[in-house]
Order: C-alpha cells, then sequence, then structure tokens
C-alpha cells in the first residue's frame, strides 16, 4: 500500500510505502506475483467476511482458509499468526482513512493551518477507533506491540510529527506523536467509549481541552 505524507509547506510530499505487519505482504525486491496477490486479496476478504459475521474473536487460520479456499499451510505463509493477519485486515482498511487526511479536502486535508489540521485528525481518528473497535481490540490483545510497527500508525505518526513541527519548530515532534498517539490505545478506547459510556464528541473535546491546558 501507498500512499502520500505530507512534508512540504503545502502538504504535498513523496510517496510513503505503508509497511504492513503480515510477513510477505510488503514491499520487496520484486513485485508482488498477481497469484500471489489474489491469494493475499482472498485471505483479507474472507478474515473480513468472518469479523462482519461473527466478530473478530471468531477469526483463526483454519476458519480464514476454509472460508478462503486457500490452503492454510500457505494463510499461515503468509501472514503468521491470527494477530499479524488482523493487523493486516487493519492496514488494508486503512487507505481509506489515509487518503481523507493526506490528499482529502481540507481541514483534514492538505490546505489549512496546522493547527485545523491536527484537531480534524484527532477528531477523524475517534471516529475511526471507535468504528473499528472490536477488531482493534481484538489484534491489540492478541499482540499489544504490533500496533506501534503496523503500516498505519508508522503513517499516522509521521503525519502528526510533521503537523507538531509545524506548530512548535524545534520541538520533539517524532517524541510528542507518539505521545499524542498513545491515548488512542483500543484497550483505552474500549474503556472510555464502552466501559464508561462515554459519546465520541466528549472524547473530542477532552482531546482538545488536553492539547490546550499549556497552550
Amino acid at each position: 500500500m501507498s500512499t502520500r505524507t505530507p512534508g512540504t509547506d503545502d502538504g504535498s510530499a513523496p510517496l510513503l510505502t505503508v509497511l504492513p505487519t503480515a510477513p510477505g505482504t510488503g514491499p520487496g525486491p520484486a513485485p508482488e506475483r498477481a497469484d500471489a496477490a489474489r491469494n493475499r486479496r482472498r485471505i483479507l476478504d474472507a478474515a473480513a467476511r468472518i469479523v462482519a459475521e461473527k466478530g473478530p474473536d471468531a477469526v483463526t487460520m483454519n476458519q480464514v482458509a476454509h472460508a478462503s479456499g486457500i490452503g492454510v499451510g500457505t494463510v499461515y505463509r503468509r501472514f503468521g499468526d491470527v494477530s499479524q493477519l488482523l493487523w493486516a485486515l487493519l492496514d488494508d482498511r486503512e487507505r481509506v482513512f489515509q487518503e481523507a487526511y493526506m490528499s482529502g479536502p481540507p481541514p483534514l486535508g492538505p490546505g489549512a493551518p496546522a493547527d485545523e489540521r491536527l484537531d480534524a485528525f484527532l477528531d477523524a481518528l475517534v471516529d475511526r477507533v471507535a468504528e473499528q473497535r472490536a477488531i482493534l481490540l481484538a489484534a491489540h490483545s492478541a499482540a499489544p506491540r504490533a500496533r506501534y510497527h503496523s503500516g498505519a500508525y508508522q503513517v499516522m505518526h509521521t503525519h502528526v510529527a510533521m503537523l507538531l513541527s509545524r506548530l512548535r519548530p524545534g520541538a520533539d515532534a517524532a517524541l510528542l506523536a507518539h505521545l499524542l498517539l498513545a491515548p488512542f490505545s483500543p484497550d483505552l478506547m474500549h474503556h472510555l467509549s464502552v466501559e464508561q459510556a462515554l459519546p465520541a464528541e466528549r472524547v473530542k473535546a477532552g482531546v482538545r481541552e488536553l492539547l490546550a491546558l499549556r497552550a
């Protein structure tokens, strides 16, 4: 999956490749063969159907192999285990979100001031985590640290760091971006939205208030 990452004054930049967590799905020295790409698509589509019909806890490598019509050995070779398969599915679904904040209309996309873009991005991220909460939580529970190595997180981190560097020149933007994204971990967002029953708008308002504490 390739997409744009902002890095210039007008919000445009060279292509950045999002690295999926699943082994064998990312860029390499040679392009992915057509048959391998078709198998990967069938596996991800089968996993998505299982999630939609039964929830992410129902996803097993055997179930996905059966649903996709692809041998279980191939599924394991491509994705390693269930957690990596779920993260790859999330990376696959991330494309629409990435397109919105990298090349969509402002304020989420290029063309708005950095502070407005950051607010819009964090609001959109609250909605995205809420929408994908069940599968995010399942993937996070299976492999908590995998989030930070997923292609989706790497691109979000790059984007947030770029906006922060414009807002606070000279600040440690890379570190601040990690800290700003930390509250969006699936377990905390599940606790807030499900266990605490907080509406999305209250979470968004809280994030903005947190950012304004030392403004």
